[in-house]
């Protein structure tokens, strides 16, 4: 009997080695090929407590930009503005928000981390039109924390660069306005799509992360009891 549950252990083992080098068979670290913008380099499971999307600095700033609709609709109530007015005030220097679709988890990281960065700039616009915005000063108390934060996760994190002082001057230049009330909306309109923006880039790279770790499980390893059992 022992040498027959022998012959059964070593039979299993070859099996399981032939399983693990026959083509087409998941190898763990093995190379593969990615279409351009994928997912290349992602593979690695994390735990839950060390995404990016479960960061506490996520919910700190953003929930103080949530607040913004009601300070805006306080502010102006005597004028009858509702926030979608703001709607009007788009301009090109706000940062876009992360595409649902065809935009992999690198490509948001870059764009989040490139955002943030120009929101630092343009939140210098509203504390100068709004002075002690407590927007500006949780945001000004947690975005260098979120900002590194996502650096860490990018895999090409040395092509990203901080925003030169001439761009920075630029930036705000190209807000400037002699108007006091088109000021105020500039501001106000900053704030706006600070949370929109912070809001849809959580979303996503909570999606990406979500997906990461489902792809991580698709693949169940065969135990000893399993091979003995056939």
């Amino acid at each position: 009997m022992p040498s027959s549950l022998n012959a059964y252990l070593l039979s299993a083992v070859m099996l399981c080695a032939l399983l693990l080098c026959a083509p087409g068979a998941p190898v763990e670290d093995a190379p593969t090929n990615s279409p351009a913008g994928d997912h290349s380099g992602e593979e690695e499971e994390e735990r839950p407590s060390d995404q990016l999307s479960a960061s506490p600095f996520w919910a700190l700033i953003l929930d103080a930009t949530k607040q913004h609709k009601e300070e805006f609709e306080n502010e102006f109530k005597n004028d009858g503005l509702k926030y979608i007015y703001l709607e009007g005030y788009k301009f090109t220097s706000l940062p876009a928000c992360c595409p649902h679709y065809n935009f992999s988890k690198e490509a948001c990281l870059h764009r989040m981390f490139h955002g943030l960065l120009i929101y630092t700039v343009l939140l210098k616009y509203v504390e100068k039109e709004y002075p002690g915005n407590s927007i500006c000063k949780e945001f000004r108390n947690y975005s260098g924390l979120l900002i590194n934060l996502i650096k860490g996760k990018m895999r090409k994190r040395e092509q990203v660069t901080a925003l030169t002082s001439s761009q920075e001057g630029q930036l705000l230049r190209d807000l400037d306005n002699s108007a006091s009330f088109h000021r105020k909306m500039t501001a106000h309109s900053i704030l706006r799509q600070l949370h929109y923006f912070l809001l849809e880039g959580k979303r996503m790279i909570s999606r990406k992360e979500t997906r990461q770790s489902q792809a991580m499980r698709t693949v169940i390893p065969i135990t000893f009891n399993q091979m003995l059992k056939r």
